[in-house]
């Protein structure tokens, strides 16, 4: 409940502090001066209500979609000693991490992966590959566990969601405003919104939604750092360096996990130069470092 309240307070937060802003350096004045006539508050606000509801939509369905996207199996009634050992792992690292045990799952994938995500973190999904629980050992694969339950127990899908909603509320707002300047000021258009307002709102959308992604996955990145640490918490830090390691051994193997579940798993792939700005990970070597630094 908490964290529900805080996400609202930072809308709120959000839609004044730049409400106030931008009246404090006169730009409602610059605007109208300009043939612009936009109430920009009431501009803010839809883009916050639009900007935070897909946000908050994504986070309320995020286990069944990682559920149908992924094909994970949740484990009800265990079958195997492994489906057993798997649930009894699980409950032991949630009870010391102070969450209720979350559902677990098995996804059908070759590739040693795994993630946690959910609204709440009392109400989250913790699920692992296939290729995970059979190349891994025990020790290998409760370090990976264990870093997916220090993401529940950090809130991380709520606060990323969060993140999410605020630069979507500017990237909608700021490529408005834009939209408006082009058409009215650049195109002296003065009979409602013409066709330049909607090209350059749609442009300034695609080249601020890059950017505002390349915050988003900083965030990520530093939340994977502190799921690291989690990890070594709970499942003791050389567990979790060589379950890094070994992730990194297969870091060859191609990540078919979608594109909307990346961002949630310990093994997002590798990616260089530019590309890297929008990596929802680390570089494993830069994770691995982290814990030996710390000890």
């Amino acid at each position: 409940m908490m964290r529900i309240l805080l996400f609202v307070a930072t809308n709120l937060a959000v839609v004044l502090v730049a409400s106030i802003t931008l009246s404090l350096f006169g730009f409602n004045g610059f605007m109208a001066a300009n043939g612009v006539d936009l109430n920009l508050s009431s501009l803010l606000v839809f883009c916050a209500v639009f900007g935070f509801a897909g946000s908050l939509v994504s986070l309320f369905i995020s286990k069944w979609m990682a559920k149908m996207t992924t094909g994970t199996q949740i484990i009800s009634q265990p079958r195997t000693r492994h489906e057993q050992w798997l649930l009894q792992t699980v409950e032991e690292l949630s009870r010391e991490a102070g969450i209720k045990m979350p559902e677990v799952g098995i996804f059908p994938a070759y590739e040693a992966n795994a993630f946690a995500t959910g609204w709440n973190r009392n109400d989250a999904l913790v699920a692992v590959s296939q290729g995970l629980l059979e190349r891994f050992s025990p020790d290998e694969v409760r370090a990976v566990l264990a870093h997916e339950i220090g993401h529940v127990a950090n809130g991380d899908m709520v606060t990323l969601a969060l993140v999410q909603g605020v630069v979507n509320t500017f990237v909608m707002f700021f490529a408005r405003i834009i939209g408006n300047f082009v058409d009215k000021v650049i195109f002296k258009n003065e009979e409602g919104q013409g066709i330049a307002y909607y090209v350059a709102t749609i442009v300034a959308e695609l080249i601020l939604g890059i950017l505002a992604s390349m915050i988003v996955m900083w965030f990520s990145r530093r939340r994977e750092y502190r799921a690291d640490e989690a990890g070594a918490q709970l499942a003791g830090t050389a567990a979790m360096i060589g379950a890094l390691q070994r992730l990194r051994v297969e870091q060859g193997l191609p990540v078919h996990m979608p594109d909307t579940m990346k961002a949630f798993g310990i093994n997002g792939g590798l990616k260089h130069g530019l590309a890297g700005l929008l990596m929802s990970h680390p570089p494993l070597e830069d994770r691995i470092e982290a814990l030996r630094r710390r000890g």
